[in-house]
């Protein structure tokens, strides 16, 4: 019995793993090389975040990964760290490294989205759901409010459907929200409503069509 236990004694410490950092806002360094680089909206560099290892490669710095939260929801991926990109490169915005104590930043755009869309006036909206003819026929509004998560705004989209059934049956439109990927809807999504007043449908997407702030 003695040298199984003189055998567990010598037996080699397991090295220890690196716990990585969660995501967290974007720092002031790479905040302003994407803003003096890539001409990014500061609002953007407040909304997106970064996940960051030490870099095997340069000394001092840390490699960044570049990502929007909300997209990720909508992908229904959990981002914990830096290493949970790996699986998920398309989820990737800028990816590279950084030092604060030289103030070296290298960053590569990995992916080209578009943030910056045309907001509608309520007028707009209206003119856009009024011009519905065809039933089943759709027009959609991305949105930074709402149940719904991804796309430029943050919240997913409103979509505006032309009831195919009117005036058989229900009211004469019909409002679903969705998960935004990119620039698409994941899938039809959720009705909220449904309404004869193009109005009122107007003006609900617009309490939610603004400029995105988280």
């Amino acid at each position: 019995m003695l040298w199984k236990k003189k055998a567990v004694a010598e037996k080699s410490p397991q090295p220890k793993v690196e716990k990585l950092p969660g995501p967290k806002p974007i720092s002031g360094l790479v905040g302003k090389y994407l803003i003096a680089e890539y001409k990014m909206a500061p609002d953007l560099v407040q909304i997106l975040k970064a996940v960051v290892r030490r870099s095997p490669k340069v000394e001092k710095a840390l490699d960044c990964r570049i990502f929007d939260g909300s997209e990720a929801e909508a992908s229904e991926v959990q981002i914990k760290d830096y290493t949970s990109l790996d699986e998920h490169p398309e989820l990737i915005l800028y990816e590279g490294w950084f030092d604060e104590e030289s103030k070296r930043v290298e960053l590569e755009e990995k992916k080209k989205v578009i943030f910056d869309v045309p907001l509608f006036t309520e007028t707009e909206i209206l003119q856009k759901i009024e011009a519905l003819i065809e039933p089943g026929s759709t027009v959609l509004f991305y949105q930074a409010r709402g149940p719904a998560v991804g796309g430029p705004l943050g919240r997913g989209a409103a979509t505006v459907e032309l009831n195919p059934n009117y005036p058989t049956k229900g009211k004469k439109y019909i409002i679903y929200t969705a998960n935004v990927v990119g620039m698409e809807p994941v899938d039809k999504g959720q009705k909220l409503f449904d309404s004869n007043k193009s109005k009122d449908v107007a003006k609900w997407i617009k309490e939610a069509h603004i400029k995105r702030t988280y």
